[in-house]
Formats: structure tokens, C-alpha cells, sequence
């Protein structure tokens, strides 16, 4: 969701000034950059990223022990922060569990004991950080669990929720409708916008319970192959270099390798086979 800021534009009639009077917003809040990360804190978020992929249930303190023992001492204000900003939360059991949560996008997760026989039957969606050489960026993608053959991927500088749901439009337009799409309980997807697009198409919503590693497993696999195969042994430069390998990267995966979970078949012969 956009903040007001957001929507004060050079290419309006009116002047900055007068739109942020009438959005009651502060132009330094317009004029307003955010400070780029630290070569430090990006060395940081690299190691936290791995250490997710090794021990998702670990806490801030864990990570900050995990950090001490390799030499790099840092306070646990400063792991939270870039933690956040990664988009990353420990997996663990929360209080108050049953309790559906402030928001009314919330929906159950569908898939316990469901048996998956076809393409586009269900697929899950999520989004995960990606370090480069002098910076970061987002990955978001979508597999179908079947199959395992990623209908649909993109990355993004921000956590913002359209651009999760621009990469599942796309995907809906070129592989067709799938019957659920199942995803965690993050803001991309417990946000008005996305609950209306697939009531509209008329797609089940599934969601992750909270701290639960394994509801949403395939595409959490997806992440550790994509990040030891390519991302951690090949840190790109720029952002135009990380999409290129990254296409690269899932054409191989979508077309040319074998996968232990689905016999070691290809995922573009079952999908598009059995479509």
C-alpha cells in the first residue's frame, strides 16, 4: 500500500508544495531518500540470509551468538533492523496462536493431507532476499507443486505487495488459473488488492500457519537451490546482471535438470505433459 507521500508527483499540474498541503503530508517527507546500507551491514545481511537457509528457527540472539563466534560483533537493534528489511522472521511457535491476527486477509492453509495429481492445481508463491556484490534486491516467485516448474518470477528493489501480485498476474495470463495459490501470512499477501484479484478469478486462497517452516515447503526449497547454486557462488554486480542469471538459472531448472522429488524428471515435461 502506498503511503500519501507516494503520491505527490513532479508530473502533476499542481506544485509539490500545494500537493503535500492538500495530502497533509511534509515535503521532506517527498524529498526524502533512504541511506543506502553500509558495505558492513550488506557483509551482515549475506550472513544472515545463509544462516536463515541453515537454522530458520533461530532468534535474533541466536544469530547474534552465530555472529560473535565468527568474529563479527554487532548489537541485536542492528540484527532486528536489517532482519526486517531482509523480510525475514524466525520460524518458531508464537503465542496466542489461535487467534487469526489484526488483519482480515488471513485465510486457512488448505493443503494438510491434500493430495496434489496435476499442474496448476496448486501453486505457492513467496519472496526472498538476495544479496549482490553492492546491494540486494527481492526475488519473488511462483511454483507449481506438481510439477515443480516455476510459472512465474521477477525481482524487485522493495517489499512492496505489486510486485508480488504483477508476477501472479503474469503467470495466470500465460499458464492459466490454478486452483489454489498458497502462500505465508506476509503483508504481500494479507493485503486487499491480492485477496480481491484471486476472488475475482475465482482461485482458493491458502496461507501458511504462523511459524510453520514446512506449509509452504517447495518453494522454500526452491530458494535454498537458487541462493547455493547461483547466488551464493556467483554475486552479480548490478541488478541487470542478477536478472540475467537468474532467468538463466531457472530455464536450466525449469527445463534442463532433474529433480530428485519428482522422480528425476524434468519440471517442464510434467507440466506441460500432464497439462
Amino acid at each position: 500500500m502506498k503511503t500519501r507521500s507516494e503520491y505527490v508527483s513532479e508530473k502533476e499540474d499542481l506544485s509539490i508544495r500545494r500537493q503535500c498541503k492538500l495530502l497533509s503530508v511534509s515535503r521532506s517527507s517527498v524529498y526524502y531518500k533512504p541511506a543506502e546500507e553500509s558495505t558492513r551491514n550488506l557483509k551482515i545481511m549475506s550472513i544472515l540470509d545463509r544462516r536463515f537457509l541453515e537454522e530458520p528457527s533461530h532468534g535474533v540472539l541466536r544469530i547474534q551468538d552465530h555472529l560473535r563466534d565468527i568474529g563479527v560483533d554487532v548489537n541485536v537493534k542492528l540484527i532486528r533492523r536489517l532482519l526486517r528489511k531482509m523480510g525475514i522472521m524466525a520460524l518458531y511457535p508464537k503465542r496466542n496462536l489461535s487467534k487469526q491476527g489484526e488483519t482480515k486477509y488471513i485465510y486457512p492453509y488448505l493443503l494438510r493431507g491434500k493430495s496434489i495429481t496435476f499442474p496448476n492445481q496448486v501453486w505457492e508463491i513467496d519472496i526472498t532476499y538476495i544479496p549482490m556484490k553492492h546491494g540486494f534486491m527481492y526475488l519473488t516467485a511462483i511454483i507449481d507443486v506438481y510439477s515443480r516448474f516455476i510459472v512465474g518470477w521477477d525481482i524487485s528493489n522493495s517489499l512492496a505487495a505489486s510486485n508480488c501480485l504483477n508476477v501472479l498476474k503474469r503467470a495466470v495470463a500465460k499458464h492459466g488459473k490454478p486452483h489454489i495459490v498458497n502462500s505465508d501470512q506476509g503483508c504481500q499477501f494479507t493485503c486487499e488488492k491480492w485477496v480481491e484479484f484471486l476472488a475475482d478469478q475465482e482461485i482458493q486462497i491458502s496461507m501458511d500457519g504462523k511459524g510453520r517452516a514446512l506449509d509452504n515447503i517447495y518453494i522454500e526449497r526452491f530458494w535454498r537451490s537458487v541462493k547455493y547454486d547461483y547466488v551464493y557462488i556467483t554475486p552479480n554486480e548490478d541488478a541487470i546482471e542478477l536478472y540475467r542469471g537468474i532467468a538463466d538459472y531457472i530455464n536450466k531448472y525449469n527445463n534442463i535438470n532433474r529433480h530428485q522429488g519428482i522422480g528425476r524428471e524434468v519440471p517442464a515435461r510434467i507440466y506441460f505433459n500432464a497439462a
